[in-house]
């Protein structure tokens, strides 16, 4: 069996293997956009092809149209004819593990985290828990053990327009290194699992610098939108970022200092996210994730009229 990156060429021989179940929702036209603004490529995505030139498997990781390193796994695909057994799991996990030994070569030893978007209820769906659980096991193979189960909401203009602020005022606050004090003193007694894990392995005072610049940098919202949360005393009590990705407005962070937190501060924050959103991006949807075990945040969501449409599976080194 070759495993290896693909060329132009090859695009009409792995398309076939790009189908819709309830683990991915990648479609062949969907990869061709994404192929067209250089979310995906040819060297981004891999193939299993046998002695005969089939192509047996594939995996498809998806980047930022301006970035040299894949940000994460986005589709995995086993030719039906290899059934719905072991042999299937086998080959989508050496699959991965060929291209995460090559990714590491030419960046971070760590392989990308491989994000699996589902249906809100897929627990209790058993043709969405067969299909996510050959991929859970090929990427568990390959180096990806750790899993985060993630919250998708979304909100519309038609939904309930947040209401005024009552207990805070919002100011831009253009030095970063605001911010970064922030980020550091909101990771206190956070739910946040990803700021969290960060925060263990480079230190508070590095994950801080690297949260402002990843929605510096990577994210898309502009860094006039970014606004610090002050009481009636003027203390500053928490931050909302407004931003967005690829295909939507997003709520990118928002934070409480823990000596502030239980006072109600997290919906106004996230009222005045949604409204900055609505005024600078004239969204026809807002999106937002939180952590399953984060329940306030998902308190404040529902509260706020975002709606749970979905869940996201991170499978990740740690």
């Amino acid at each position: 069996m070759l495993f290896r990156s693909t060329v132009e060429a090859d695009l009409d021989r792995f398309l076939p293997l790009v189908t819709v179940d309830p683990a991915s929702g990648m479609t062949p036209e969907k990869y061709r956009e994404n192929l067209a603004d250089r979310q995906y490529r040819p060297e981004r995505t891999w193939i299993a092809e046998d002695g005969a030139g089939t192509v047996l498997a594939l995996a498809v990781w998806w980047g930022g149209s301006d970035e040299e390193r894949p940000a994460a796994l986005d589709g995995l695909f086993v030719h039906p004819s290899l059934g719905t057994g072991e042999e299937r799991t086998d080959l989508a996990a050496r699959l991965l593990g060929a291209a995460h030994t090559a990714f590491a070569a030419t960046g971070p030893n760590a392989p990308p985290e491989y994000h699996v978007f589902l249906p809100g209820d897929w627990h209790e769906r058993p043709e969405a828990v067969a299909a996510l659980t050959w991929r859970r096991e090929a990427a568990r193979r390959a180096g990806l053990p750790a899993e985060l189960e993630r919250l998708r909401y979304a909100w519309t203009p038609q939904d309930a327009r947040p209401e005024p602020a009552r207990l805070l005022a919002f100011e831009p606050e253009p030095d970063d290194g605001v911010f970064v004090g922030l980020f550091h003193r909101t990771l206190a007694g956070s739910l946040d699992s990803h700021s969290l894990k960060e925060a263990a392995e480079l230190g508070a005072e590095a994950q801080a610098r690297a949260d402002v610049e990843f929605y510096r940098t990577f994210m898309r919202g502009e860094r006039s939108w970014w606004r610090v949360a002050r009481d009636a005393d003027g203390e500053v009590v928490g931050f909302g970022l407004p931003s967005r990705n690829h295909a939507f407005p997003v709520i990118g962070y928002l934070g409480v200092l823990p000596e502030y937190r239980g006072r109600g501060y997290v919906g106004e924050i996230l009222g005045e996210i949604t409204r900055i959103l609505l005024a600078e991006a004239a969204p026809e949807e807002i999106r937002a994730d939180t952590d399953l075990g984060n329940v306030p945040m998902a308190a404040a969501f529902e509260r706020a009229g975002y709606r749970n449409f979905a869940r996201r599976l991170v499978f990740s080194a740690t």
